[in-house]
């Protein structure tokens, strides 16, 4: 295959538009955060990308794409080790893929996927947790649960096109409703359960500290998730142009249909619930980004939209302390986007005449999915707070955690003096 130039660069571009995501989660979590915890959450999200980068080298592209299939669930971690035999063929020519693109910038693409689906599960535990734990658990949830999962569902395991239920129906996942944001989503849950309650919730006020930085992320989250999805085409072409329109308008909806719940039952529409609006489609397109039209996309974005805003107080009916809405808008709003794929479908689905096969491989992988992670999750999970310990001194939760763990403030009190 000749180097084509111009898909290598919009490549390079969509990898960069989604690196930049996980700093703009940092914004739009920080934002969400009270003032004395909002270093620590945008901190997890940028050691996030400190870890999964040198692992993403050493064992995750072969685990995900790189390495001999085993059973199904994961690549071989030692075939492509250090990216051996990624980069050069034995001319010394880089290797190049099916569009055109050199694997390496592939590479590059996928390391930034790992890392915004991991740092999407710290919203779930603000305020609360052990730094040196987070980090722990970061590179243990990235080797066994996101690369397994990148494997099952686009390397050519058992949730691909190549799996046992395509003979039902070829399972959709355009850009990760079940690698990213089922995934990351289920994991917040079972996280929030292993960790427990913030102090006073429930009981004491927990407002965002920051609004406008809420907004400001949600802005570069939707700018960066043009990368996320039309890059998810792998070429500059028609496929990517529709990514990109139909990322639009779902977004768009989304965020109306956000506001009109919150107007029917609130009895006014917020800042933070278009903010969350704006996420929750841009969650909820992610699977269907190629394979449903324009008109389906607004369908899709305005059902997730309304969905993920009646989701976000289950936790309090339930007594979850999902701090940040981790699971309503990124599971509820994954599993509505994966599910709806097999009624809005262009090709395949239940309005277009394709019958209900791709409807049931939907809710399928969607149900392999959460049990995966919820699995591979409490498995890490209750590990480490039995050893390393999840918790921070009550003392030093009451007091900030921002100064507790990092010896730092994000804001100098009044009157206070350098």
């Amino acid at each position: 295959m000749e180097l084509d130039t111009g898909a290598t660069a919009w490549m390079l571009m969509s990898a960069s538009l989604v690196l930049l995501m996980t700093p703009a989660l940092a914004f739009f979590y920080g934002g969400m955060s009270r003032a004395k915890s909002v270093l620590n959450m945008m901190m997890m999200s940028f050691s996030a990308i400190g870890v999964i980068a040198v692992i993403y080298v050493l064992w995750g592209w072969s685990m995900s794409y790189g390495g001999r299939d085993i059973a199904g669930i994961l690549g071989n971690p030692f075939d492509q080790f250090g990216l051996q035999g990624t980069i050069y063929d034995d001319a010394g020519n880089f290797l190049i893929d099916g569009f055109g693109v050199p694997v390496i910038v592939g590479v590059a693409f996928q390391v930034t996927f790992a890392i915004i689906t991991t740092a999407l599960i710290s919203g779930a535990i603000a305020d609360r947790v052990k730094f040196s734990t987070w980090l722990a658990f970061v590179a243990l949830w990235v080797t066994f649960a996101y690369f397994p999962m990148a494997h099952m569902v686009w390397g050519g395991g058992l949730l691909s096109g190549d799996g046992p239920f395509a003979s039902i129906a070829a399972p959709i996942d355009f850009a990760g409703g079940t690698v990213v944001h089922i995934n990351a989503g289920v994991a917040a849950l079972v996280l929030a359960l292993v960790v427990g309650k913030r102090k006073g919730f429930g009981s004491e006020p927990m407002r965002p500290h920051n609004i406008p930085f809420v907004m400001l992320g949600a802005a570069l989250l939707w700018f960066g998730w043009f990368g996320f999805n039309a890059g998810s085409a792998f070429t500059a072409d028609g496929m990517a142009g529709l990514a990109w329109v139909n990322t639009t308008v779902a977004t768009s909806a989304a965020m109306l249909g956000w506001l009109l719940v919150e107007r029917i039952r609130d009895g006014h529409a917020t800042s933070l619930g278009a903010a969350s609006g704006v996420v929750a489609g841009l969650v909820a397109i992610t699977p269907a980004a190629g394979s449903v039209s324009p008109v389906g996309s607004i369908a899709v974005g305005a059902i997730a939209g309304a969905l993920s805003a009646l989701a976000v107080g289950l936790k309090f009916r339930f007594g979850y302390d999902d701090s940040l809405d981790v699971v309503g808008v990124h599971l509820v709003g994954g599993l509505t986007g994966t599910v709806l794929i097999g009624f809005f479908s262009t090709s395949t689905g239940l309005f277009y005449g394709g019958g209900l096969n791709q409807l049931i491989v939907q809710v399928i992988i969607a149900v392999v999915a959460m049990v995966f992670s919820a699995l591979v999750t409490l498995a890490i999970a209750v590990p480490l707070k039995a050893t390393m310990g999840w918790r921070i001194a009550e003392a030093d939760e009451v007091a900030g955690i921002d100064s507790a763990e990092h010896r730092e403030t994000a804001y100098e009190p009044v009157g206070a003096t350098r």
